[in-house]
């Protein structure tokens, strides 16, 4: 349905609110999301942990489903057809041929009983009609493309004989194995060293820009979202609280969380003092408070916010936050 012939022109989700079980009963974990992904152009999903980040990811492949996270409402589009319409052989055609992941702990998404070699085959040969010999062939291609100087030691190692570094490369690579459309990249840097983190954005960015790559980067680093989105999307609590241009966000944020999102970047702190820090933590599922969720961390919060906030509560363009007092400089 779905392979190296086929560019999809839009992977959108619309309106998708999921659940997942506490106890004896299920609560939402993300609320009426809306995220829209196109070839060539890069998406930021930006938020704490606990947001929903990860969840709304892994939506695009209907991979939280095997984890107990169940869809409420709304849709996942690829041009135009239904994620869950689609049986398990269109489903296995679309994860890795069309849209790829890659994860944020590479040892726990690559198999340690299992060479490189034999991991990346398998994921080549899953995807395209191509022989052993072929199959092997492209993994040393691909393990060129992402930079691996000793490509056979690679092929013949295990995961745990690989640094961090590497094993990160071997998932890019194994995500760009059937030549996908679509990349979901989850916290792609977090688990590395900060010396090793610059190669992989690097890699990353160039990838993308040569394949034309649609992109969604899910990221709690305001850093890596100005060196490789276009545009941005803030989570707060399971839903959406701010999109726009990376210009708009940057130059303009306009949700009070946005705006504490990027007073605790390090680089906007004077050498010699603390980092800043948002008072309180993300609510989890099932806690949130009634209207806006970051009022009681919000220093704006008034009896206004009590009530449930649109996202296009303030708007001007293609830039929209979920706050009735957005208009505020």
């Amino acid at each position: 349905m779905y392979g190296m012939r086929h560019t999809p022109r839009m992977l959108e989700m619309k309106r998708l609110s999921l659940s997942i079980g506490v106890g004896k009963k299920r609560v939402l974990a993300v609320s009426s999301v809306s995220l829209c992904l196109r070839p060539g152009r890069v998406l930021g999903l930006v938020g704490e942990s606990g947001c929903g980040k990860s969840l709304t990811a892994q939506a695009f492949l209907r991979l939280g489903e095997y984890q107990g996270v169940s869809r409420e409402e709304g849709d996942i589009l690829l041009d135009g057809v239904s994620l869950f319409t689609m049986n398990e052989a269109q489903l296995r055609a679309v994860r890795g041929g069309c849209i790829a992941m890659i994860f944020q702990e590479p040892m726990t998404a690559l198999n340690p009983v299992f060479s490189i070699g034999s991991q990346l085959t398998e994921v080549i040969r899953l995807h395209l009609p191509l022989d052993r010999r072929q199959a092997v062939e492209r993994a040393r291609m691909l393990l060129r493309d992402v930079g691996m100087d000793d490509v056979e030691g690679v092929l013949a190692a295990y995961p745990d004989a690989l640094s961090g570094g590497m094993r990160q490369r071997v998932l890019i690579a194994m995500a760009m194995s059937a030549d996908p459309s679509y990349i979901l990249a989850d916290e792609p840097t977090t688990a590395l060293d900060v010396s090793v983190q610059a190669r992989i954005i690097a890699l990353l960015r160039r990838q993308q820009r040569q394949r034309g790559l649609g992109m969604l980067l899910v990221t709690h680093d305001f850093g890596l979202v100005a060196e490789m989105c276009d545009e941005v999307a803030v989570m707060y609590a399971g839903e959406i609280v701010e999109t726009g241009s990376v210009r708009e966000i940057f130059d303009d944020p306009r949700h009070p969380y946005t705006r504490a999102l990027m007073a605790c970047r390090p680089e906007v702190v004077p050498h010699g003092q603390p980092l800043a820090a948002i008072p309180g933590q993300v609510p989890r599922p099932g806690q949130w408070a009634e209207g806006c969720r970051f009022a009681p961390r919000c220093p704006l919060a008034d009896a206004s916010c009590r009530a449930p906030v649109r996202l296009d509560a303030w708007r001007r363009g293609g830039h929209s936050a979920r706050c009735v007092h957005g208009a505020r400089t």
